[in-house]
């Protein structure tokens, strides 16, 4: 890969931030990469850097900063881009993540993530940008049999190509049939790790946006399955209960319909992330994502347990090994049984 440190020098010293020293950010599972600015005077900046030639795009980034920002949400402010080269300088929103701040006072956690489902109800009061592509269920049903690709296919050594189609089937038929499936912007991992606290502002304003970069066009009940069913942390059974009722309050949806529609859509996002975290694992070189995979999978069990998903459960059942040590042991060696 080129050396991008001159590419980044001259944009840094155009931008008035040449001197600024730079620290390291916590990445993500992208090839995007983020450092710190820090001024003389104290001033902070974000440098968010990705790479063209490694496949990333910071337009969607900007497009839905914008979006979000416009509607008076807390996105990053952009305050200088140059899109060819991959390199955005964002506004610093802090460190105060969900994550963080609940890990040291977990009795925060219903006025935090009261915050976070107040943030969804007024965002999806809102048209999605236009141009934003459609999450459709034959899509989301290809991306779900990624649990059949890497999480089984790693551990067993068969990609139980049999019970493909009748997965995607069952998947994409049931979604199709929710109804709204299309309709608000969901930015897809809205989660404790890529929303801050900024309780010095106001209203929505206080819960911070990361991430929202690929983000598309789908149903309501996306975001609110990716907050409440968080692969990284266990979020309280009441605190999840109480935001999937004040939302469906709040919105005034009907109560089983919405109900159905998040077990559907979180059985399909947590066979997505099964695959995409044994994938991370047996491709990327990345085995810490291995110990997540008991959390989603218990996901996914509380989702097949929904009356309506008993085909899907059935399926799975008979696709799906459970995450045992052992299991898990063969995918962080990267190899089959």
């Amino acid at each position: 890969m080129p050396d991008r440190a001159p590419l980044i020098d001259r944009f840094l010293d155009a931008s008035g931030w040449g001197a600024a020293t730079r620290a390291p950010l916590a990445g993500d599972a992208s090839n995007r990469r983020y450092l710190r600015l820090t001024q003389a005077d104290g001033a902070r900046a974000v440098l968010m850097d990705a790479p063209p030639e490694r496949g990333e795009d910071v337009r969607p980034f900007t497009a839905i900063a914008h979006h979000l920002r416009g509607l008076g949400f807390s996105a990053p402010a952009i305050l200088a881009e140059d899109t060819q080269a991959g390199l955005l300088l964002l506004e610093d929103l802090g460190d105060a993540l969900y994550a963080r701040i609940l890990e040291a006072a977990p009795a925060k956690e219903p006025e935090l993530y009261r915050a976070a489902t107040d943030l969804l109800v007024e965002l999806h009061r809102h048209a999605p940008p236009t141009g934003l592509a459609p999450y459709s269920p034959p899509l989301m049903a290809d991306l779900a049999c990624l649990a059949l690709d890497w999480y089984r296919r790693g551990a067993t050594g068969d990609d139980g190509t049999p019970l493909r189609q009748p997965l995607k089937t069952t998947i994409e038929t049931h979604l199709a049939a929710l109804p709204g499936t299309d309709t608000v912007l969901i930015q897809r991992d809205y989660h404790a790790e890529n929303l801050l606290w900024l309780p010095e502002r106001r209203g929505v304003a206080r819960v911070g946006l990361l991430d929202f970069q690929d983000a598309m066009r789908g149903h309501p009940a996306y975001d609110l399955v990716s907050l409440l069913q968080d692969a990284r942390r266990d979020v309280a059974p009441a605190t999840a209960g109480a935001m999937l009722a004040h939302y469906i309050a709040a919105t005034g949806v009907d109560a089983d319909t919405f109900t159905t529609a998040f077990h559907w859509l979180g059985a399909q996002r947590n066979l997505r992330i099964l695959g995409v975290f044994a994938r991370l694992c047996l491709r990327d070189g990345k085995p810490h994502y291995l110990g997540l995979i008991p959390r989603v999978w218990a996901h996914l069990q509380t989702d097949l347990r929904h009356p309506a998903l008993a085909p899907l459960a059935a399926l799975v059942a008979e696709a799906l090994p459970p995450p045992t040590p052992a299991l898990l042991s063969r995918l962080r060696a990267g190899r089959a049984a």
